[in-house]
């Protein structure tokens, strides 16, 4: 199991919402930089950042917070407004290891398709779900298809992962949805990294050793009621 320390990006600055309200939102570091060299001092491999203003834009908005992240010299995977072949081929050129198409994967799958046959093992899809419901553009749409349905659709077409993240509990503090994460990864084939709501060391240890492939955490770091430092310890492959 993979930890993945997440960066989220509004106004170039690192910040996380609750609940995916844009009403509800903390700034944490207003230098995107200095966090990503903090986490890589910490000895994690990865870092999950999302372009919160490109998800809503439908274009990639803070590129130089993310160079910024990327002069840390860690693994990124990198999701927000990133919508064409384009956009997924300048970011992976630029550094990042990892694209993640949330909104297009919805509404064009066959271009999910194509990068994943095209950069293989550097396609993630990003499962963001409402009441067990697929949401998309900066999570601000809520659509008719279940979960499962979507990432039906993707099996076999080489993508790297799936981040499955439960909205209701996004920086909520209020646990993992283990049940709908493990269900979901012992459903498909596709590696599932479970993302939204780790409160604690607690969450950590129990999806340490299960089917899920990582776990992303967010507020439960910044607000130091984890210390990345012990989640790395029940860390297993890079």
């Amino acid at each position: 199991m993979i930890i993945y320390p997440a960066i989220d990006l509004k106004d170039g600055q690192c910040v996380r919402l609750r609940h995916g309200d844009f009403e509800q939102l903390t700034v944490y570091n207003s230098n995107p930089g200095d966090q990503a060299d903090q986490f890589a001092k910490a000895g994690t491999k990865w870092i999950h950042c999302v372009d919160l203003d490109g998800a809503v834009a439908g274009k990639p908005v803070n590129i130089d917070a993310v160079k910024s992240i990327l002069a840390s010299g860690m693994k990124l995977q990198l999701g927000g407004g990133i919508r064409d072949m384009n956009m997924i081929s300048q970011w992976l050129e630029q550094g990042v290891e990892r694209v993640i198409l949330g909104t297009i994967a919805l509404k064009n799958p066959a271009l999910v398709i194509e990068a994943a046959k095209a950069f293989p093992g550097q396609i993630a899809v990003g499962a963001d779900a409402k009441d067990g419901m697929i949401a998309a553009e900066g999570w601000l749409e809520t659509s008719h298809i279940p979960v499962l349905d979507l990432v039906r659709r993707f099996e076999d077409c080489g993508v790297a992962a799936v981040i499955f993240t439960d909205i209701s509990r996004d920086g909520a503090l209020e646990g993992v949805n283990d049940e709908a994460t493990l269900a979901l990864a012992d459903a498909v084939s596709i590696p599932v990294i479970a993302s939204g709501g780790v409160a604690d060391i607690t969450d950590i240890k129990r999806l340490a050793g299960t089917s899920v492939d990582g776990v992303i955490i967010g507020r439960a770091i910044y607000d130091g009621r984890l210390r990345l430092e012990d989640a790395i310890t029940y860390q297993t492959g890079v």
